[in-house]
């Protein structure tokens, strides 16, 4: 295993990542979007970035239990 060692630009760079998982929403894993909020919500530059990021992730969070039941209701439809 090989240690990178930390640099000043790792903090913006994880910032950044998350940024672009956020522009991409539709295109992320429920679970990505969540870490990429996460970040964002406690590493935003602004405040309205991490407001922003907290008021996504109570929608993704929201959503999740519809989709486990729209999943559920498929397997019934199915049999």
């Amino acid at each position: 295993m090989t240690m990178r060692p930390r640099s000043s630009a790792w903090p913006a760079d994880r910032v950044a990542e998350a940024r672009a998982v956020i522009a991409d929403v539709a295109h992320h894993s429920d679970l990505l979007i969540r870490l990429a909020c996460n970040v964002l919500a406690q590493h935003g530059e602004t405040q309205a970035e991490r407001a922003d990021a907290q008021r996504l992730l109570v929608v993704v969070d929201a959503r999740r239990p519809v989709r486990r039941a729209q999943r559920e209701d498929q397997g019934r439809a199915a049999r």
